[in-house]
């Protein structure tokens, strides 16, 4: 409780940032992490315990309705033992912005599910009471063989996810009238070792894997476990392909487009204290080369500017999935001097004069490695007049803007238009036609392939 208090604390306070980049760079080292996970590989094999996984299970999760859908081929593909357990929803500490997270997450998994050949039906958010009656049902046949379960979790979560009460209770429609006594007597206490677990584990959402020290979440990084899986030689059948395998839009012949300049906009809404952001540059600057499209670089403030906690759980498995992240595409996190409080005013200050002359991207971009690469305060001025320089822009006429209050509108309204994409984060895209219209909004650097999926498709029409 003091940890997190103070962690909190220290993530706001420019008096505690030397506390703050040395935590940051701890959850972040890649060094420390294989040490990690190293030590701990020796230490099971110390206490003599078997290569468990642990997966977490939250019902109104609509991603954990996603992921239940491949831990069989977990269990079949590698030797482990696997221990399922539900967890209730995140409390609003992890989720700012609840009802709209909520829209986000739904709208989310049935965009990438058939992508990846998973199946996902819905008539939207279901009933509480149907809610209740699952948990039930999973906790009263909890003590069936594993493989049997694990397709009673799917047929009760497709289920729910179809508000179906009838499909619900025809399940125990078949009971005596013990064993319905029994069903409605016991106790629906089925989150409550799952919530003990997943905390101690240092984590906090559904559709998650744990294996010794590491989180894993979602089909998204279940790539990251099979891989360490596969290092310690627990693949059953060698040369076997993954778990997931995604679908991939065929590049399209650009020389087949019509010679239209910038037929579509995408706008990126990065801000200076987000490690997934500076991640997402190399990426972004990747989607302007390739197709013909005009770039609009639309920052706000980072969400501890905006009066958003963000609990100490959760900072550290952003920074260190923010880390692994990284160095699967190429943008290593390293030196960290976080820009929170006048570092990052001073900086934001600059911004509109010097996107007025064609660097605003590149500005952000150098920015972000500063405080995520190189360990610099950007707050500095010797360093903002040399990254000036750089461009080829003169200190002289720039730095009038220096501390003035003009961008302040500039990113409230970014931050407006962002809401109004149902992100509330960071970073978020969206792709529009040249007039502005027919939006199409993503949030978060793993769904740039969703980006460039939607880029393809709406260049594939000016053929």
């Amino acid at each position: 409780m003091i940890k997190s208090t103070l962690i909190n604390f220290f993530s706001k306070k420019e008096i505690t940032a030397p506390i703050r980049n040395k935590l940051m760079m701890t959850w972040s080292s890649e060094k420390i992490f294989y040490n990690q996970r190293e030590k701990r590989e020796k230490l099971r094999i110390k206490d003599k315990r078997k290569h468990r996984v642990y997966y977490f299970h939250c019902l109104s999760d609509p991603y954990s309705h996603l992921t239940s859908q491949v831990i069989k081929k977990l269990i079949s593909n590698f030797d482990v033992e696997l221990e399922i357990m539900f967890i209730s929803e995140p409390s609003e500490s992890f989720t700012p912005e609840r009802n709209m997270f909520r829209k986000h997450c739904l709208k989310d998994s049935l965009e990438i599910a058939p992508w990846y050949g998973l199946d996902f039906k819905t008539k939207g958010f279901f009933s509480k009471e149907n809610e209740n009656i699952s948990y039930k049902i999973l906790n009263y046949f909890s003590d069936i063989k594993q493989n049997d379960f694990i397709d009673l979790i799917n047929r009760v979560s497709k289920l729910l996810w179809m508000n179906d009460s009838k499909g619900l209770k025809k399940i125990i429609s078949k009971f005596n009238n013990k064993q319905r006594l029994q069903f409605y007597k016991k106790a629906n206490e089925i989150t409550t070792d799952g919530d003990k677990k997943i905390s101690n584990l240092e984590y906090y959402f559904g559709a998650s894997f744990h294996y010794e020290g590491e989180n894993y979440w979602g089909i998204d990084r279940l790539s990251y476990l099979e891989e360490r899986l596969t290092e310690l030689g627990l693949k059953k059948i060698e040369g076997k392909n993954g778990i997931l395998k995604k679908i991939h839009k065929p590049k399209m012949d650009l020389g087949k487009l019509n010679k239209i300049k910038n037929p579509l906009v995408l706008e990126f809404f990065p801000s200076l204290n987000s490690p997934y952001t500076y991640i997402s540059f190399n990426r972004v600057l990747n989607l302007t080369e390739v197709y013909p499209i005009e770039l609009l670089v639309r920052p706000v403030l980072p969400m501890l500017m905006r009066d958003m906690n963000i609990p100490s759980q959760k900072g550290k498995y952003i920074l260190s999935d923010a880390a692994r992240e990284g160095r699967k595409h190429g943008s290593i996190i390293k030196y960290i001097y976080s820009p929170i409080g006048s570092p990052a005013l001073k900086a934001y200050s600059l911004f509109p004069i010097i996107d007025s002359y064609g660097f605003g991207f590149k500005y952000l971009s150098k920015l972000a490695k500063a405080s995520f690469f190189e360990g610099i305060n950007i707050g500095n001025e010797e360093y903002l007049e040399k990254l000036v320089n750089d461009f080829g822009l003169s200190w002289g006429i720039i730095n009038k803007e220096l501390n003035n209050n003009n961008w302040e509108k500039i990113l409230k309204k970014n931050l407006d238009d962002m809401y109004k994409g149902n992100s509330w984060g960071v970073p978020s895209f969206k792709v529009t036609n040249s007039d502005g219209s027919n939006a199409y909004s993503q949030w978060g650097q793993d769904r740039i392939w969703l980006i460039e999926n939607e880029i393809i498709n709406r260049l594939s029409s000016h053929r």
